[in-house]
């Protein structure tokens, strides 16, 4: 088989692989209130459940970075995503409260090393590529999303339970998973032995990384917002009725899938400096927007513009950090992974709380701020040599292709 044909299929498998955990995510986030009734889960006891859902997912995300000293990336992934799958299909097969708890810290636990282990494989296989295709691999994922949601929606409104709506989904994407981490392509198939993803980020390194983890949790503070709070912010701020009020979150999952189909075109032809740059300023546009809405169709405008501006930010800061690191690009993407979860676990309890005791347009106004702070780190986004100088660049040994605006690959 060619290098070619290889790397091809390595790319179709983890395009499926992010594809699939879509789904699998959605199929669990857009039933948490089934899940709360089924198990008896009270208000109180609720955020813990979920908050633990993120933490045990950056505690393997850690765990992940030391694992792939020992075993490739693909090896982690081939086990992760079905044990992801299976403890989807636990949290609904289960009866009593226990049984809930240990299947979504399974699944936390999982999500960790999927996570991890899927964008190191995207950031070293977009890296053999010489062009951006990192943003392709996050548009199947947004794609799995919203098949995932439609699936969950269609569950409950047939008051399907919970073990039977995420059957079907499980049965069909297990073997598949299966079958398609046959082909994952490794970094050291292709670029040199395993010994170079070891090196470590050295001194220093994690303070070059810090700006890109910083970006990563200030992105997500801002999805989370939409995520949680956008159903209710059109309906007891803009007065829209219940049904609109679900609207918003699927017209943002709709333009992040059509951002990131295009955002790769995008980084080739102007850079991926300049698509952050204008991905920020559209997403903090959005949120202006949403806080200054005199009504339910200008604050789904608003919401537009945040799935058109923020979709292009994480795939980038997973890029930039394995050119920032390119001979520790998965030590690299491991610690940045685990700030997904920061901002997930900052976000909707910040939003909330400021809502609370001030307005919850104000509180919009709160993510707009830190999505604003990526414009500061843009350069972050660039090629080395654009940051630390070619001579630097030259003694470092990186010999990686700036990917931000092409270059010779399949």
């Amino acid at each position: 088989m060619t290098d070619d044909v290889r790397l091809r299929r390595g790319r179709g498998a983890l395009g499926f692989s992010f594809f699939v955990q879509g789904v699998t995510f959605a199929l669990l986030v857009t039933r948490i209130p089934a899940i709360q009734d089924r198990y008896g889960i009270s208000d109180g006891l609720l955020p813990v459940f979920l908050a633990a859902v993120p933490v045990l997912a950056g505690v393997a995300s850690v765990g992940t970075e030391h694992l792939v000293k020992r075993v490739a990336p693909s090896v982690v992934l081939r086990w992760a995503q079905p044990l992801v799958l299976l403890s989807l299909l636990g949290v609904g097969a289960g009866e009593q409260l226990w049984h809930v708890a240990v299947a979504l810290g399974a699944f936390g636990l999982s999500v960790g090393a999927l996570d991890a282990s899927m964008n190191m494989l995207g950031v070293s296989l977009q890296r053999a590529y010489g062009r951006s295709i990192m943003l392709g691999f996050h548009a199947a994922y947004s794609l799995g999303g919203i098949l995932g949601a439609s699936a969950a929606w269609y569950g409950a409104h047939a008051h399907l339970g919970l073990f039977v709506s995420y059957l079907p989904a499980v049965a069909v994407l297990l073997p598949l998973v299966l079958l398609g981490s046959r082909y994952y392509v490794d970094r050291e198939d292709r670029t040199g032995p395993v010994g170079e993803t070891e090196k470590g980020l050295g001194g220093g390194g994690f303070r070059l990384l810090l700006p890109l983890c910083l970006v990563m949790a200030c992105a997500y503070i801002g999805d989370s917002t939409v995520a949680n709070w956008s159903a209710k912010y059109l309906q007891d701020v803009l007065g829209s009725s219940e049904q609109t009020a679900t609207v918003p979150y699927n017209v943002y999952m709709v333009t992040t899938l059509v951002g990131r189909a295009v955002g790769d075109l995008g980084v080739r032809r102007f850079g991926a400096v300049a698509v952050v740059r204008a991905g920020t300023l559209l997403a903090a546009c959005g949120f202006a927007v949403v806080a200054a809405a005199p009504g339910v169709w200008v604050g789904m405008l608003g919401f537009t513009l945040l799935g058109i501006g923020l979709c292009v930010i994480v795939p980038q800061t997973f890029a930039a950090a394995g050119r920032l690191f390119p001979g520790a690009s998965d030590t690299a993407v491991a610690r940045l992974n685990i700030f997904n979860y920061v901002g997930f676990l900052i976000g909707s309890p910040l939003v909330g709380a400021i809502g609370d005791a001030w307005s919850y347009r104000g509180a919009m106004l709160v993510p707009m701020v830190l999505v604003l702070i990526t414009l500061f780190h843009a350069r972050s986004f660039g090629p080395r040599e654009a940051r630390y100088g070619v001579d630097h660049e030259r003694r470092a040994g990186d010999r990686a292709v700036d990917v931000g605006r092409g270059g010779n690959g399949v």
